[in-house]
């Protein structure tokens, strides 16, 4: 599209706009792949020196609480509690002698 630009004499001169240029794909350098050794060695040295976490009497009851309520919930909360509360009990027992 052309326009008009009024110089100094006060006649007018079309000017064209300038076409947007087009980017041009520029190849870029491949990035260098290293591997991260200290991240595995990490991973593996923190499973190695970890202790067992020791799961209170207390903390096993809540453990059996909420999944009792979740079993309940999956049958929809019918037939009795003692049968879900049993069926935790034998799930975290499974879980924590594992």
């Amino acid at each position: 599209m052309a326009t008009s630009k009024t110089t100094d004499n006060g006649s007018k001169k079309p000017v064209a706009k300038k076409a947007a240029a087009s980017k041009a794909v520029t190849a870029k350098p491949a990035a260098k792949k290293t591997a991260s050794k200290t991240s595995a060695t990490k991973t593996s040295t923190s499973k190695k020196n970890s202790s067992p976490a020791i799961v209170t009497s207390a903390n096993r009851l809540q453990m059996i609480e909420v999944a009792a309520y979740y079993i309940a919930e999956k049958h929809g909360f019918h037939g009795p509690s003692s049968d879900h509360w049993l069926a935790a009990e034998k799930q975290v027992d499974s879980k924590l002698n594992a």
